[in-house]
């Protein structure tokens, strides 16, 4: 992605009137652990006395207290309206920038988007739409109600929605968003009316204060906020309502919310105002240190439907001069900021751009994209380490259980949405797609409704499950990323295709998920069907239909994404039997034509499989490599080994092999029942073990999952287990591929051993259950005829499983503890599987996204067969 040039008498010309004309800014977000959600929760909570004193003594180190010194030499003023407005106009003027965007891509809107319901996306929204419609109204609302001295029925929710949370309410406002989303991408009747109770509602509260005031906690929190006073961002939580009452107008077409919204707008712009005329418009930059979520964009937005300079000039007083000025001034400084306070700041700033024409405020946007992409993000798109930036390549220590949080994924999406739409450039929509891929689409615990977490571990080992916060809950979590990920959840379809206006339409589809679109300035219905990627089939297929509108018979332009991961080699695309030009990755496949319905266009792109190194310029750090497959981060299963050692001439199809298709019809799980509870045959720690039956996603139900592999290789592939039964087989872990079972004489237990070890004896004939019962089998060893696998009888979790001989005469017990009931596998492979050759081990991989509680490592450390160095 291309920065900009300007010239730097200029930018600091820019930057001196951006920072209102004052000098000394702080930005002293990077001081103060304050400024984490997580902790500020903790401590709001905490008992811990001396803790709180503490933090709250840091605080007020950095933020001045009203009638400081200091702040009697500022100027005080009122930033009139009629100055900061009409300066904008005059730029807009002497730039010829008539404010509508033509040169723009333009959104198209998510009524005129359906997914197809064998996508991931589709299932992943439909797992959200139940979660939004389990959530009750009343419970939403109580808060509200109590501030507005209205009854309270019912109870409220827990979490950070409870009504002794200082963010209460931040969720009601997301929750406004996602439902205006997800109404528009389905139509949904139910939801629609849960929804418009929620906006009725809350309208009645601000009726009931009757000044304009709509919070689920008192305006005292906002005289703390102006005195510079430890408070819990209570501007976060009044964009969060604002941008839920504007989308409840805009997609819902929800008039009561934008009257309510602008009531609110005018209440905020007094108080403001009313700050900077008492003290000074650097008074109110100093209380920006507090995050505010996105109030320049949701009010730069606002106004491109009001008009009223109003919303423009409260807009402009929320971008914060102090970190923009930086970002102007292309200083990669944003190390030690919380991320997700100052994300939505560039948004704004990128919507001040839309209404301007100010390319300060583009090179803004494109420099801060750069500089996270370049120097803080790790495989997965993600960015941020216990909610702050690190310092620039440096990635490699901050591997752990709270990297990437959720919701800085969601804001970073809306940055590079608003690049792509400017420039068209595909690094911006490989970077959608990477980040949507395993940013978004990873932090749903499958299709759990209201599961989700709040950072997604990236250490060696780690889990989703086994992070500070682990998976949230359904009525009592309410963290930030669940707002945000109820949002992102609803609008899946948002950045699928753009349009590109003019005599000649064109269309731009830059992520390829089964979908239709509904395209009225093509004339036409477009459908999207993207058949499902694999590992052992390394394309992506893509197939386009059209049914023009009646009367339709106007040429447009189809452009296709031809990603950054595609090869050149192999990519294919035709319309019907004429073959096209494919052009190289990162571009885009145009083709102008009339669609008629008896036109089918098609592409076949080349997956890549490829390393890449994490973001981290020290030579020690450079073997610490994440492995991907097109956008997909694959990461192995396993938590206590990360090394490979390849051939340093070897291409990755010589140590990375793909699961076959086959290959799930292979697995099974032997279980017992023992007392009142079933029991599976394990591997635990390479030991093999009765354990209690598992949750599926869970270390444990990998851990009793196996692979049958046949002794004769000739024999005609199995379809099911039962088809083994009376063939001799090898049991290889799923997680430990090209390790078996083995047996080592009946004094031993049986273990877990490398396929060529050596080690006692791999084989066992799988036969018909001992103790006679349907569905039972035995597994007797090849070199120990009439010898048994054999766990015991009445045992609890742990019990050692053994090799042990058949009694001369018939033995009830003996029969019971060598019979296990065959099933299918537990866990099974993901359709994009791969095994790769380790050092110690082999690892199966697997997409980040399919992973529930698993144990897994992002970043391997890759060196060549020269040595293996310690890297992390």
């Amino acid at each position: 992605m291309k920065g900009f040039a300007l010239n730097p008498v200029l930018v600091v010309v820019i930057v001196f009137l951006l920072c209102g004309c004052c000098s000394g800014k702080e930005c002293t977000n990077s001081g103060t652990e304050l400024s984490s959600h997580t902790l500020r929760y903790e401590l709001f909570f905490s008992k811990n006395e001396s803790r709180k004193a503490e933090a709250l003594t840091r605080y007020a180190d950095l933020k001045p207290a009203r009638g400081s010194g200091s702040l009697t030499l500022l100027p005080r003023r009122v930033l009139r309206e009629e100055e900061e407005f009409s300066r904008a106009i005059k730029y807009q003027k002497m730039k010829n920038y008539d404010g509508l965007n033509s040169n723009f891509l333009k959104e198209l809107s998510l009524h005129d988007v359906r997914l197809g319901s064998d996508s991931l996306h589709w299932r992943a929204q439909q797992t959200n739409l139940e979660y939004l419609l389990m959530l009750d109204v009343d419970r939403l609302v109580w808060s509200f109600r109590n501030t507005a001295d209205l009854p309270t029925p019912c109870s409220p929710y827990g979490g950070w929605e409870a009504p002794n949370s200082e963010l209460r309410g931040h969720f009601v406002g997301h929750y406004l968003s996602a439902t205006a989303q997800m109404w528009a991408s389905t139509h949904n009747e139910s939801l629609k009316e849960k929804m418009s109770a929620v906006v009725a509602a809350l309208g009645e509260c601000q009726e009931k204060m009757g000044t304009g005031y709509l919070s689920a906690f008192p305006f005292e929190l906002f005289d703390r906020f102006e005195d510079l006073k430890p408070v819990w961002a209570p501007y976060y939580t009044i964009h969060k309502i604002l941008a839920g009452l504007l989308d409840q107008y805009k997609l819902v077409g929800n008039a009561q919310a934008l009257k309510m919204l602008t009531w609110m707008v005018e209440h905020f712009y007094i108080r403001v105002q009313k700050v900077i005329s008492n003290y000074s418009i650097e008074r109110h930059w100093l209380s920006l240190n507090e995050e505010t979520g996105g109030m320049n964009e949701v009010l730069y937005n606002l106004y491109k439907i009001t008009g009223d300079k109003k919303h423009f000039v409260l807009a402009h007083l929320f971008d914060k001069p102090c970190f923009l000025g930086l970002l102007a001034m292309q200083a990669d400084d944003i190390s030690g900021f919380h991320a997700n306070t100052h994300i939505p700041i560039v948004v704004g700033s990128q919507m001040r751009y839309e209404i301007t024409g100010d390319p300060l405020y583009k090179a803004i946007g494109a420099f801060f994209m750069d500089t996270v992409k370049s120097s803080h993000s790790y495989a997965t798109g993600g960015t941020s380490v216990q909610e702050f930036w690190s310092d620039p390549k440096r990635m490699a220590t901050t591997l752990e259980t709270e990297n990437a949080e959720s919701c800085t994924a969601y804001n970073m999406l809306k940055v590079s949405r608003n690049l792509f739409r400017w420039t068209k450039e595909v690094a911006y929509a490989d970077y959608y797609e990477r980040t949507m891929t395993n940013g978004v689409l990873s932090i749903q615990r499958g299709t759990d409704p209201g599961v989700m977490i709040y950072m997604l571990p990236l250490g060696h080992g780690h889990s989703k499950a086994r992070s500070y916060h682990g998976w949230g809950t359904k009525f009592d979590s309410f963290w930030c990323c669940y707002g945000t990920g109820i949002e992102s959840f609803s609008k899946l379809g948002d950045s699928i295709y753009f349009e590109e206006e003019g005599e000649v339409p064109g269309l731009y589809i830059i992520q390829y998920i089964s979908s239709s679109l509904d395209w009225k300035s093509g004339q036409m219905v477009v459908n999207q069907k993207v058949d499902p990627v694999v590992s052992w089939d390394p394309y992506l297929r893509v197939t386009l239909t059209f049914s023009p509108k009646k009367g339709a018979g106007q040429p447009s332009t189809i452009n296709l994404r031809i990603p950054v991961w595609a090869y050149s080699s192999g990519a294919k695309a035709a319309i019907n039997a004429q073959d096209l030009p494919v052009p190289a990755p990162s571009s885009f496949l145009s083709f102008r034509r009339k669609w008629s319905p008896d036109v089918k266009l098609t592409l076949q792109l080349p997956i890549t499989l490829r390393t890449e190194a994490i973001k981290d310029d020290r030579p020690e750090y450079a073997s610490l490599q994440a492995i991907l497959y097109g956008p997909y981060v694959l990461v192995g299963l396993t938590d206590n080994d990360w090394n490979i050692q390849t051939d340093s001439a070897a291409s990755l199809s010589d140590w990375i092999t793909p699961i076959p298709a086959s290959y799930n019809s292979h697995l099974i799980s032997l279980s017992q029942e023992s007392g009142n509870s079933s029991f599976v045959f394990s591997n635990s720690k390479q030991s093999l073990t009765m354990e209690r039956f598992p949750e599926l996603g869970t270390d444990a139900s990998l851990h009793a999952t196996f692979r049958l592999i046949l002794e004769d290789s000739t024999s005609s592939n199995i379809s099911s287990p039962k088809d083994a039964i009376r063939e001799f087989v090898m049991l290889e872990p799923i997680n430990y591929p090209g390790m078996v079972v083995v047996q080592q004489g009946t004094t031993e237990s049986l273990c877990i051993a490398n396929f060529d070890s050596g080690i006692g004896s791999s084989l066992f004939q799988l036969v018909a259950g001992l103790d006679g019962k349907d569905g039972s089998v035995s597994l007797e060893s090849k070199t120990q005829k009439g010898c048994f696998i054999c766990s015991g009888v009445n045992y609890d979790s742990g019990s050692a499983i053994k090799l042990k001989c058949r009694p001369a005469s018939s033995d009830a017990v003996f029969n019971q503890a060598s019979s296990f009931k065959l099933q299918h596998g537990i866990s099974e492979y993901h359709p994009i599987s791969f095994v790769t050759e380790g050092l110690r081990r082999n690892y199966l991989l697997t997409p980040l996204l399919s992973l529930k509680d698993e144990s897994y490592t992002v970043y391997f450390n890759i060196q060549a067969s020269k040595g293996l160095r310690s890297a992390a």
